[in-house]
């Protein structure tokens, strides 16, 4: 029996390595104590505010006292609906809104709890490697088994059609565009992806988080989109991504009404739903059109051709994609991804995510974040110009 002097933490969380972007926010908040300046570029945290549509409708619902019991019924309603036009226009899938979206408190939120809700201890969840950790994170809390499905350069990134089906998983995830190596998938390989799955009985997460930050014409697909998708297969959209609202806390499920349904069972012995008028921006958001969207995305696409045009003039390599916030190089050197985030920041001021945050097929690499201040994101560019040097010795 532990004593109370022991540490207080569970067992499972002990075992947990430290969550990436939680050591990026001390190291940021250790460089700045210093007196130093610090050009984040390692999260993908958005600073280009919400749609005004969003915001005026928070503005307009905050105040209405209906709003300040649990969530009225008919937000959640008109949320859901909101959600269930903007994929039948953005990817012509038709879904029921009561019984085939959900509310999230965010995506991150979902996709935690996912797996709680639909994996029993011991059933194998296939993992990307590298990837965002919560993936795992929500298949070990479940006491699921992670396997790790190695994403490499020479297969573009793509999850591993004969290894799904060696390992035949309860769970495979899937992210495209991807984060953190801006991968795109084409519609031909969730048509592949959805009949392995149901050769081998797994369900399919797609976690679609960046489908809206694309460049160069490009228009991500839908798994969902694929015919049969829908018996076994769960989408995720972010709000914070896609709208630049990541501190509202917003996102939803859309998919197989079994998955949604055990989703949504988990979710009401845990929380009690999403703030109503912040339901009601997310409504207005979704129907607030294009315009704003193509507004941001150029302003991303000229931060990402800065971070571009900076890692040639450096001799650096990296993923050239038309999609998400991020750009994917290699560590010059020959150095470690976290050595050389620490030297970068030593050096530039430039904060970075090291590659092996993300999992060990991520080493020798790093990610940069273009949500940060285009001048902030030109002046990055120019440090790493004058400290390449360095790097070519």
């Amino acid at each position: 029996m532990r004593s109370t002097q022991d540490d207080i933490r569970s067992d499972r969380l002990r075992k947990l390595p430290k969550y990436l972007f939680e050591v990026l926010a001390e190291t940021r908040r250790r460089k700045e104590a210093e007196g130093g300046e610090v050009i984040d570029l390692s999260i993908g945290d958005p600073d280009i505010g919400a749609p005004p549509a969003a915001v005026d409708a928070l503005k307009q619902h905050v105040g209405d006292r209906r709003f300040h019991r649990y969530s009225p019924h008919f937000a959640v309603e008109s949320f859901t609906r909101a959600a269930s036009e903007w994929m039948k226009k953005r990817f012509a899938v038709a879904l029921d809104p009561a019984e085939e979206i959900l509310p999230l408190l965010g995506t991150k939120e979902g996709i935690a709890n996912l797996p709680l809700a639909v994996l029993d201890a011991g059933e194998v969840a296939l993992v990307p490697d590298p990837a965002y950790p919560v993936y795992s994170r929500g298949v070990w809390f479940a006491g699921g088994a992670v396997r790790w499905m190695p994403l490499r350069e020479d297969s573009a990134f793509l999850a591993d059609m004969e290894l799904i089906r060696s390992v035949s998983p309860r769970m495979v995830y899937v992210n495209y565009p991807n984060n953190p190596t801006s991968a795109v998938a084409d519609a031909g390989f969730y048509a592949d992806l959805v009949r392995t799955a149901r050769e081998v009985g797994a369900l399919v997460v797609s976690d679609a988080a960046y489908s809206e930050i694309a460049f160069d014409n490009y228009r991500a697909p839908s798994v969902l989109e694929v015919p049969g998708a829908m018996d076994g297969a769960v989408e995720f959209h972010s709000f914070s991504k896609t709208f630049s609202m990541a501190g509202w806390r917003l996102g939803f499920a859309a998919g197989n009404r079994r998955i949604i349904q055990a989703l949504r069972i988990l979710k009401s012995n845990i929380d009690s739903g999403v703030f109503g008028p912040v339901l009601m921006a997310g409504v207005a958001a979704l129907e607030s059109g294009w315009d704003w969207h193509r507004k941001i995305l150029k302003e991303y696409e000229i931060r990402r051709n800065l971070i571009f045009d900076g890692l040639e003039a450096c001799g650096i390599e990296y993923h050239r994609s038309p999609a998400t916030l991020y750009i994917w190089a290699k560590v010059p050197g020959g150095n470690g991804s976290m050595e050389f985030a620490r030297s970068l920041l030593e050096q530039t001021g430039i904060l970075v995510a090291p590659g092996i945050g993300f999992g060990e097929q991520g080493e020798g690499c790093f990610r940069i974040s273009v949500t940060c201040p285009t001048e902030k994101v030109r002046t990055a560019a120019d440090r790493m110009r004058e400290v390449s040097k360095d790097w070519k010795d």
